[in-house]
Parts: C-alpha cells; sequence; structure tokens
C-alpha cells in the first residue's frame, strides 16, 4: 500500500483528497497546510509520494520542492493544481516535482499517476504535454548546465522514451524484456550522458534538444 501525504492549504480539499485516495487503496499518512508543515509531516511519517498544491499562503508549493531538492531529498512530488500555466508547470519541474495534474482529473488519473512515481516514474497531464512541449523547446534549456550531451545508444533511446512516458524500472524491463538492473544501469547511463542528476531533468532536456519528439 503506498503511502501518501497530502498538502493543500485548504482542509475541506485535503479531506476529500484523503478519502479519495483511501477508497482506492492507498494510505494517506499524513496532512500539511502549507509547505513548512509539509516537511515536517514528512519527517515524520516517510511517505513514498508528496500529492502538493502549488499555490498557497506562508510557503508555497514552489518553495517545499526547493527545500527538498535543497535537502537532498528523493521523495518523489505530485503536484496537483486548479492552476493551468506553462510557466508554473516547467518552474515546478525544475524545482523537483516528477508529475504534474489538474484538480480537473478523475480519481483513476490521480491514483496511476501517484502509483508511477511511486514506482519511480513521472506523470504530466495529457492536457498539459504539448503545450509543455512547445514551451521547452522554444525556451532556453531546462536544465542548467554547461556540459554538452552525448550520444545515446539504441536502447538508451528506447528507455529514455519509456522514462517519458512515465513507466518505472520494472514497467520498463518488462517492456523491452530486460533485467531491472540492467534498466537501472541504462538510466544511470542516460542521466550521466545528458548531465542530470533525475528522470524528470532528463526527460526535459531530452525534449528540449530535440532527442525526443
Amino acid at each position: 500500500m503506498t503511502r501518501v501525504v497530502v498538502v493543500d492549504d485548504q482542509a475541506l480539499v485535503r479531506q476529500g483528497i484523503r478519502t479519495l485516495l483511501e477508497l482506492a487503496g492507498l494510505e494517506v499518512v499524513g496532512e500539511a497546510g502549507d509547505g513548512e508543515e509539509a516537511l515536517a509531516v514528512v519527517a515524520e511519517t516517510r511517505p513514498e509520494v508528496l500529492l502538493l498544491d502549488l499555490r498557497m499562503p506562508h510557503r508555497d508549493g514552489l518553495w517545499t520542492l526547493r527545500r527538498l531538492r535543497d535537502d537532498g531529498s528523493d521523495l518523489p512530488a505530485l503536484v496537483l493544481t486548479t492552476f493551468d500555466d506553462d510557466a508554473l508547470v516547467l518552474q515546478a519541474l525544475h524545482a523537483g516535482a516528477r508529475g504534474y495534474l489538474l484538480k480537473d482529473v478523475t480519481l483513476e488519473q490521480l491514483t496511476r499517476a501517484v502509483s508511477v512515481l511511486a514506482g519511480g516514474g513521472t506523470f504530466i497531464a495529457p492536457s498539459i504535454t504539448d503545450r509543455l512541449l512547445r514551451a521547452i523547446r522554444s525556451g532556453p534549456s531546462p536544465v542548467d548546465t554547461g556540459s554538452p550531451v552525448e550520444e545515446l545508444t539504441g536502447r538508451e533511446l528506447e528507455v529514455l522514451r519509456l522514462m517519458a512516458e512515465g513507466y518505472s524500472n520494472r514497467e520498463i524491463a518488462a517492456a523491452v524484456f530486460l533485467a531491472e538492473g540492467t534498466v537501472k544501469n541504462h538510466v544511470s547511463t542516460i542521466l550521466q550522458k545528458l548531465g542530470t542528476r533525475d528522470r524528470t531533468r532528463a526527460v526535459l532536456r531530452a525534449l528540449h534538444e530535440g532527442i525526443l519528439r
């Protein structure tokens, strides 16, 4: 059972999300009303996924993502927000979010996204993807690195495409008939060749550079 912390400044929204997730078989181990409270709850409960609103008073979602990143946390964060804004999506992804959904999603989409993140993947709402891709490709590099991109092998490209679709290492292994450990090695090599430290930034840079289309 996946352990989740829900962060939203509206108590009624938190309670509603909690009820839905628990009906779907997930375990909500904590709630928080802003980023500062979220960090304390995360430290206490050790969740597998953080479900995070962006616009909150005092300490918002972007602040929370940056603090987690600066603290070296590898906790996957799924942004769940009402704000359909390309710049905000990119800021959240740059800050370390591994998923981005709008609050008009179905329960099935939400639980699928939580499952994907818990398994090590990334998940971005399909309604955002096309605009987001255009924003990534037309803007500056989403990854602050001076290192050039090294050429990927055919197998690495195959793994990278599945990473971009939100597949976990285990799911990639099943899809391409490799051992999970071999896939993990491929992912590590891909991150190194793209000059990134995590899967989300690897996918963002690959999209910006035109490696993924």
